[in-house]
């Protein structure tokens, strides 16, 4: 009759000085990628009119706002840094009725827009590899678009895989958002994060 009394009292003990965040799961680790301010800073898109570089009128990006009607150009003498051929960028009508609703009313006059465009989602915690009190978690991630600009210039089919460390401090597991040792803080491995196959 002691014995059971004995490990159910050892057992309590035990649960009572740990903490979810002790064991590092998988569910734990896509909890914590996904609640970091890295991976929750939205994606967004610098729209510039006026006259713009080739390059940025024939980038996909500008190629899908074309696509959508949202902006036309004509030929444009360049100005400098910029190398012949230019293009002057306008918003068409609808352009300005899918734009305007998505910047400050402050910056309607301005020929520069940053525009949230699109948030990560985490979509699987493919690998796990953990040593001590480090561990290295590769995870596939996509874009979520946030709104009528966001669905134009991501599908959302997209898959990226990203791997980041991990490291267990006393209060548990912590993903490593920005690091002054070795190793690929989650900033990096977003910004170097690969298609998946």
């Amino acid at each position: 009759m002691r014995k059971p009394a004995i490990v159910a009292l050892i057992l309590c003990g035990i649960s009572a000085s740990c903490s979810p965040r002790d064991y590092l799961t998988r569910r734990l680790a896509a909890d914590l990628i996904a609640a970091s301010s890295t991976f929750r800073a939205p994606q967004r898109f610098e729209l510039r009119t006026g006259v713009v570089s080739n390059a940025d009128y024939v980038s996909p990006d500008y190629l899908a706002l074309q696509h959508h009607g949202w902006i036309s150009a004509i030929n444009a003498t360049c100005v400098p840094p910029l190398a012949p051929p230019c293009w002057q960028i306008s918003l068409t009508p609808s352009g300005v009725d899918t734009i305007q609703t998505l910047i400050p009313s402050e910056d309607n006059d301005q020929q520069s827009f940053s525009i949230p465009a699109a948030r990560r989602e985490v979509t699987a915690i493919t690998a796990m590899a953990k040593q001590g009190n480090a561990a290295d978690v590769e995870f596939t991630w996509h874009w979520i678009p946030m709104n009528e600009l966001g669905a134009a210039l991501h599908s959302g089919e997209i898959r990226y895989t990203s791997t980041v460390k991990f490291r267990r401090y006393d209060d548990g597991w912590r993903v490593i958002e920005r690091t002054p040792f070795s190793g690929q803080p989650l900033d990096d491995a977003l910004k170097n994060a690969e298609p998946a196959q």
